[in-house]
């Protein structure tokens, strides 16, 4: 299953904690951890200063604390956290799932389950508040979808228009066609 997987697993950069202005990257791969940096400082001291380079296997990486403390300073416990699990083979492989494969999932999920998992992750958040998916889910709850629905849909969005009720949307439904007509006429 770990074939599946691309050569780069997670690839962060950022800036050092204040007042540094370093930039520090962290690339997993399939088997090294690299670490690298860039100085960025006024002081004449550090102007030739070369970027530098830390590699190392995913099993010398799990002992190196130094590097650990480095790294959470830098990113976060968090990315520490994730890179652990990536270094001891615990790969997330529904995050790295395609959105449209993802969409066409959630769309089989209860709506309370829809709103749980959109409280995840931002990716998951996104997914789950996306036109596509609501799209998806009136047309499986509606017997059809008229032009006019759609267009409307296409205005106040998807989701909006699942959670509008019935006498709501006829009613926006006739304001719509109200402003056609007299857009037409008015172009006569």
């Amino acid at each position: 299953m770990a074939s599946w997987l691309p050569e780069t697993l997670f690839e962060i950069v950022g800036q050092g904690p204040a007042p540094s202005k370093d930039y520090y990257q962290l690339l997993v791969t399939r088997s090294q951890v690299i670490f690298r940096w860039w100085k960025i400082s006024l002081r004449s001291e550090y102007r030739s200063t070369k970027p530098g380079e830390v590699k190392e296997s995913h099993e010398v990486f799990l002992d190196n604390s130094h590097l650990q403390v480095q790294i959470a300073l830098i990113f976060g416990a968090r990315i520490l956290d994730y890179v652990f699990n990536l270094c001891e083979g615990k790969f997330d492989f529904l995050e790295r799932l395609s959105d449209n494969l993802l969409l066409n999932i959630i769309s089989y999920l209860d709506l309370e389950d829809i709103a749980r998992l959109s409280q995840t992750s931002r990716r998951f958040a996104q997914l789950c508040t996306s036109d596509k998916l609501w799209e998806t889910i009136v047309q499986s709850a509606c017997d059809t979808v008229t032009p006019d629905m759609r267009a409307l849909a296409e205005d106040i969005g998807w989701r909006q228009m699942f959670f509008t009720n019935k006498l709501q949307l006829q009613r926006q439904l006739r304001k719509r066609r109200q402003r056609q007509g007299s857009q037409r006429n008015s172009t006569f």
